[in-house]
């Protein structure tokens, strides 16, 4: 759309959604984002008027001194009038309203990707992020992809949470129904052969299956046990649902490896991790362990802090030796030091495991 274009009273569209798209684009070369206003209906259901709105229009509602508001939000609405109204009259829609001066600034060229009215996902993006994601590549891969493809972040239509909503959206629909009732079913068949076992799943918004955790009793027995260091790792993908299989590993007096639990996710987000964490402390009979050593996402540091806020956490071996390939690479590229630092990072884990 021409920068230079204006609507004028009297323009008229076809339907809701030309008239709505033609603003909304409209609204975001201006560097501006629109939301839906109220509509007016006649005594047929038929709608007469119709508006659409700047989304600084408005102001957001207040609580009083005993809510508590369940998610801090950015307050951004200062009632700003500008807008556009259609009058429609035998299905089609004609402009009758318009203001165009706006109380606030506009939003920086360079921002213009995060107007939430702008956003979209295409059909071909949705194919593409879906094709990946089931070849078993991770979701951060395929939008970095689509992004370089695009030409940079600025030139996608869509943000970062956008994918990773439609991903987890994509996930649980072909999760089907009888496999996850399967599922339950067995989970029930091993709780009824062993009291000690003990499962968890959870849903989403739609009542659709979406993580899971379980641990049997020895499973309970050996973390009394050997408990205070445990292994969180995720890099293991089934292939027909293309979940996150997360397991918890431990150590034995005999330095053998032992299974502690395991879980199935549907994504690497904040509000999973909290809850498998959560799930995983009550299936232990709340027992913290005294250390942690995990992968490098920051989803899961920050799940760490709060889920066990007195365990040291630590990252594996595997990502310190490779993070510092990337920032000492004139040292790494000497196999004496390479060795010597392994070996000296390996000896510093085992005695404060030990301890």
């Amino acid at each position: 759309m021409d920068k230079n274009f204006v609507f004028e009273i009297g323009m008229k569209f076809d339907s809701e959604e030309e008239s709505y798209n033609a603003y909304n684009l409209y609204a975001v070369v201006k560097d501006f984002g629109v939301r839906k206003g109220p509509k007016t209906k006649n005594r047929n259901n038929e709608i007469t008027r119709c508006l659409f709105l700047c989304s600084y229009e408005g102001q957001s509602d207040k609580l009083s001194p005993f809510q508590e508001m369940k998610r801090q939000r950015l307050e951004y609405r200062c009632g700003c009038l500008a807008r556009i109204k259609f009058k429609i009259s035998n299905d089609m829609w004609k402009v009758c309203e318009f203001n165009d001066v706006h109380s606030h600034p506009m939003i920086e060229g360079n921002l213009r990707h995060f107007i939430q009215s702008g956003r979209k996902l295409t059909s071909a993006t949705k194919n593409i992020l879906g094709s990946m994601v089931e070849a078993g590549i991770r979701t951060k891969k395929a939008i970095r992809y689509l992004q370089k493809e695009a030409g940079g972040i600025k030139n996608t239509e869509f943000i970062e949470q956008d994918a990773h909503n439609f991903i987890q959206a994509h996930k649980r629909n072909i999760i089907s129904g009888g496999d996850a009732q399967a599922l339950i079913n067995h989970f029930m068949h091993l709780q009824s052969e062993d009291s000690n076992f003990f499962y968890s799943f959870q849903v989403d918004e739609d009542g659709r299956f979406c993580n899971f955790f379980w641990r049997d009793s020895i499973s309970r027995m050996h973390y009394e046990c050997f408990g205070d260091v445990i292994i969180f790792d995720t890099t293991y993908r089934t292939n027909k649902y293309n979940m996150i299989c997360a397991t918890f590993v431990g150590v034995n007096n005999h330095w053998k490896n032992i299974f502690f639990g395991c879980a199935f996710l549907c994504d690497e987000t904040t509000s999973y991790f909290t809850w498998l964490f959560q799930a995983f402390l009550k299936g232990m009979g709340e027992k913290t362990p005294t250390t942690i050593f995990t992968d490098q996402a920051p989803t899961i540091a920050a799940v760490v802090r709060e889920v066990f806020p007195e365990t040291c956490h630590q990252l594996c071996e595997w990502y310190i030796d490779r993070n510092a390939q990337k920032i000492y690479p004139i040292f790494t590229g000497n196999k004496d030091f390479k060795t010597t630092s392994i070996l000296s990072y390996g000896d510093a884990s085992q005695n404060q495991n030990l301890k």
